[in-house]
């Protein structure tokens, strides 16, 4: 999409010199497209939501004065609501349908997409990419982030403790365990266009949603 820079919501990425065990863009994927919100702050800094909502609406108002597209992409459920709306921690009602950090009103007019797949294919992915992750040398890269003293912002973040260990087992049923979450949380988020990509790759998935944007913006 001509114009458009990605703002990262990802609340690993943050962390510099963390980039196999967070899997941050590649350096090719990095020139392709104008990236945010990654490499922040060193693993000893402590990094909150607040921290990263400044962060983000000063990167997502820097694309506005360019003439440029933000696409905030990422699965950190708290940074997304902290970047587009005003964070609000207030305890949804026991009967209400609504997920506790979301509300339908929106900083600027917001098109959210989520992405979708069978629970056990989804699974399967993820499993082989902490294998992955693994084998690239994530633990030589917690190490080194553990010899500097990090922050308890970056240690629950990043899931030292499995890495550290070696547990590659524990880090796969960690990560599964968030992904369900975020499927649950996902699924309350007012006026979001679901997409299953179970069966479409990466620029199959990416197509529908620049075909879906190309109606929003005749629509609107």
């Amino acid at each position: 999409m001509p114009g458009a820079e990605i703002v990262s919501a990802d609340s690993r990425q943050v962390y510099r010199g963390m980039d196999i065990a967070t899997a941050k863009p590649t350096g090719e994927e990095q020139l392709a497209a104008i990236h945010h919100g990654i490499d922040l702050v060193d693993p000893d800094e402590r990094f909150t939501a607040a921290d990263y909502r400044e962060a983000a609406l000063a990167s997502l108002a820097g694309i506005a004065e360019r003439g440029g597209i933000g696409l905030l992409v990422g699965g950190t459920g708290l940074y997304l609501r902290a970047a587009i709306a005003e964070l609000s921690l207030v305890k949804a009602p026991p009967e209400s349908a609504d997920s506790e950090l979301w509300s339908p009103e929106t900083r600027l007019p917001t098109t959210i997409f989520g992405l979708d797949m069978d629970r056990a294919r989804l699974y399967e992915r993820i499993d082989a990419r902490t294998e992955a992750i693994f084998e690239a040398g994530a633990k030589e890269e917690v190490e080194r982030a553990e010899a500097l003293g990090p922050s308890r912002t970056a240690r629950v973040a990043l899931g030292f403790e499995e890495v550290l260990n070696g547990d590659l087992e524990r880090m796969q049923q960690r990560s599964r365990n968030y992904a369900r979450r975020q499927l649950t949380w996902m699924r309350k988020i007012p006026d979001l266009t679901a997409i299953d990509r179970t069966s479409l790759s990466d620029a199959e998935a990416a197509a529908q949603i620049l075909v879906a944007l190309g109606r929003a913006g005749t629509s609107g």
